[in-house]
């Protein structure tokens, strides 16, 4: 039976490239591996726009084979959507941290909002660490986890869920 194998990468939709560029590479340490505007029949065709003029980014994610992709489409309508944390439709990803709290002040210090102040997890795999939502240029909820367990390393209690 045919499977999916690995990652690759996550993509997100953005308002414009240069400043969630800038976001991802100057704000939260990122590496921009490249840019490029795909100009191919297929292009349109998988994303559902003909027309569309779409400039990318891709940067490598710390500490990870896999790759964030942020793209602006152009040449098409666009709306922005409600981004609030419930809605279904919009997500968030999520990463590990060294230091929660240090990150935080220093992301506050330049100005990036967040949901909450850093919580402390009292159940589940991340228990006795660190967590917060982050908010990015386009309202995407950016996770900062510090935590020494992932979720491969949590096994949750029979009947329980902590």
């Amino acid at each position: 039976m045919a499977q999916i194998t690995k990652a690759h990468h996550t993509g997100l939709q953005v308002r414009s490239l240069d400043r969630s560029v800038a976001f991802y590479r100057d704000v939260l340490g990122f590496e921009e591996v490249f840019r490029w505007n795909p100009r191919a029949p297929y292009i349109g065709e998988l994303v559902g726009y003909p027309e569309v003029d779409l400039h990318s980014a891709i940067l490598a994610m710390p500490g990870s084979d896999v790759f964030l992709e942020l793209l602006e489409y152009r040449n098409v309508p666009r709306e922005p959507v409600d981004t609030s944390t419930a809605n279904p439709g919009t997500a968030h990803i999520a990463f590990f941290v060294d230091d929660l709290d240090g990150l935080y002040e220093q992301l506050h210090a330049r100005g990036v909002g967040s949901v909450s102040k850093p919580v402390t997890p009292t159940i589940g795999p991340n228990k006795g660490g660190r967590a917060v939502y982050m908010i990015d240029p386009d309202g995407i909820r950016v996770e900062l986890i510090e935590s020494s367990r992932g979720f491969g390393d949590y096994v949750p209690v029979e009947g329980g869920c902590c």
